[in-house]
């Protein structure tokens, strides 16, 4: 994943809070038991996700969580970005989502009544110490198919997502998510769906 993760979260409109950990170091071995509990921890999300278990998948997340989708942008080789300052397709906070999630459980919710079929496979998943071992830094890879009605065409979204995991009391939260779509123009009707 291409970028610094804190300056992604600084120049976002967010992102001030967000935790500032960073990678030390390679990436842990498979056989990592670091690694192995991050790799579930994606996966579990996922199936969270393709169900649309919101409410669950905030329980995921800690009370500082940083979730940010930056605005890709096309640029020549040696300008510095690649992605737009300032512009996010998400760019939310603990209680941004869930105001979303609440959202989804009303009739108001037109954009996903009836609701998307989605899967997310996550694969390609890296994972990092940090500083401070409760927390580890995970990359991995996200391709998002989704479908909705009977006549569209169903739609792709291929993404990379840095994320940090906290170890807090109950398990793996997740307190930092950066995601860099690999389109700087998304042909998706509209975003009411989490990566």
């Amino acid at each position: 994943m291409t970028g610094d993760q804190s300056t992604h979260s600084s120049r976002s409109i967010l992102g001030g809070h967000a935790p500032r950990e960073q990678r030390v170091g390679s990436t842990l071995p498979f056989g990592d038991e670091r690694h192995l509990l991050a790799h579930q921890w994606l996966v579990d999300e996922a199936y969270l996700l393709d169900e649309q278990a919101y409410t669950q998948w905030l329980e995921l997340l800690t009370e500082d969580i940083h979730y940010l989708m930056p605005v890709r942008v096309t640029t020549a080789v040696g300008t510095g970005f690649d992605t737009a300052p300032g512009a996010a397709h998400f760019d939310e906070n603990k209680y941004s989502l869930s105001r979303r999630v609440a959202r989804f459980l009303t009739e108001h919710a037109w954009t996903e009544d009836p609701p998307s079929r989605l899967r997310h496979h996550v694969t390609n998943v890296r994972t990092f110490a940090t500083g401070d071992d409760d927390h580890l830094v995970v990359d991995s890879g996200v391709l998002l198919f989704r479908s909705r009605g009977d006549v569209r065409e169903p739609a792709l979204v291929s993404a990379g997502r840095e994320d940090l995991l906290r170890r807090e009391a109950g398990g793996w939260r997740l307190a930092r998510r950066t995601i860099l779509v690999d389109e700087s123009v998304i042909r998706m009707q509209n975003l009411a769906i989490f990566l």
